[in-house]
């Protein structure tokens, strides 16, 4: 009996440093909806610079600009995303993330409507090169999506050209 509660007592000890750890594994890092992301791309400006604008195809109004009033110089990269809606589509996001010495923040977050207007299933997303290594500012990448479940799954582009506009097209292959 003396022998039973020491290697139970053994095992709880053991066990307690670890216990912490255990209750943030509950706490979920990245949304379950998050189906598929890249971070990818690369900016910077003075601080002046409106942060990134999408302009719908289809009309002539931005469907996102925010502008920061804090004019120190900023750099960072992009982060675009799909979020899997309840009836299995996608809701596509990009993201202006800026790095400083805190980490990271999101600058702005838009809503790719062009894509979403689909109503998509996205199969993938990936970036024009996964080096990490980024000499121009932009960025560029595929969204691989289907518009019918039982379908082949098309291409799409996302461009951020060095000015922080962003176009969103059918590939051409």
């Amino acid at each position: 009996m003396g022998v039973q509660r020491l290697t139970i007592c053994a095992l709880v000890l053991a066990g307690w440093p670890i216990s912490p750890f255990a209750a943030d594994a509950r706490d979920p890092i990245l949304p379950a909806s998050i189906t598929f992301a890249t971070s990818t791309g690369y900016w910077e400006d003075d601080g002046s610079a409106p942060v990134v604008a999408y302009t719908h195809a289809d009309t002539s109004t931005p469907a996102a600009i925010a502008t920061d009033t804090d004019k120190k110089s900023r750099h960072g990269y992009y982060k675009l995303f799909a979020v899997r809606q309840a009836d299995r589509t996608a809701k596509i996001y990009l993201q202006q993330i800026a790095q400083s010495e805190d980490g990271p923040s999101i600058v702005s977050t838009v809503e790719l409507q062009e894509l979403n207007d689909l109503r998509p299933y996205v199969t993938d997303i990936r970036p024009e090169k996964s080096s990490g290594l980024l000499k121009e500012p932009g960025l560029f990448a595929m969204v691989h999506l289907k518009t019918d479940p039982d379908a082949e799954a098309e291409s799409w582009t996302v461009i951020i050209d060095e000015f922080g506009e962003v176009t969103v097209g059918k590939a051409s292959n």
